[in-house]
């Protein structure tokens, strides 16, 4: 089996869609700023990696917050719009879609835009599992998930029978999947502003770091 292909699901950072709980902090501006630096980040460490990429987007990405930046990021990876009336159907079809463009084969090594704190040392470790036929779960804090590997990307179908967004959504999709995977490290997803700023504390060396930094800055002069 070769490497894994590497899908990210991803949500054009337009101001007053992107991040909506993270606004209600800092407004719809600065919560897509934010969330463009995080989009931004994961698809440089994803881009490290060495495996293909495919980004899964919604959204009008010519209204999003660093938009040129974030065309210049994708423009040597694939795209593919997300299709499907609820998250748990976009997934499903983004995971097929993902195959449709790798080789027979290849498993799929999934995640979001809400983790930018991610290394290529995880993404790596999850890839070695998939390659030896193991499905892969990343468990998030709020009780979700924020990476999903599997060996046979039709299994992606049995997530339509998950609640996406609940507390026990990680619980449900380990159960849906058969219960037998390999749990990865226990990682809190970018929800809230407070989560934005613990996360760039993890990573000072990053565009979500300076994007939090400068809002910081901004209120201390304000």
């Amino acid at each position: 089996m070769t490497a894994p292909t590497l899908l990210i699901v991803a949500k054009a950072p337009v101001p007053g869609l992107a991040k909506t709980r993270v606004a209600r902090t800092v407004g719809d501006d600065v919560a897509a700023e934010l969330a463009a630096a995080a989009l931004l980040d994961t698809l440089a460490t994803a881009s490290a990696v060495g495996w293909p990429v495919v980004v899964a987007m919604t959204g009008d990405l010519s209204r999003a917050a660093r938009a040129d930046e974030i065309a210049a990021a994708l423009e040597p990876l694939r795209v593919v719009p997300q299709r499907g009336e609820g998250l748990a159907e976009r997934l499903a079809h983004a995971h097929a879609d993902a195959a449709a463009t790798a080789e027979d084969g290849t498993g799929i090594v999934q995640v979001g835009m809400d983790t930018p704190q991610l290394l290529v040392a995880d993404y790596l470790d999850a890839g070695r599992m998939v390659e030896l036929g193991s499905i892969v779960v990343g468990p998030a804090t709020d009780g979700g998930w924020w990476l999903l590997g599997l060996p046979d990307p039709s299994l992606a179908e049995r997530l339509l029978d998950v609640e996406m967004s609940a507390d026990d959504t990680g619980a449900k999709t380990v159960e849906a999947l058969g219960g037998d995977v390999v749990t990865l490290r226990t990682l809190a997803d970018m929800d809230t502003y407070d989560d934005a700023v613990a996360i760039a504390a993890d990573i000072p060396i990053s565009r979500l770091a300076e994007a939090v930094s400068r809002h910081e800055s901004a209120e201390a002069t304000s």
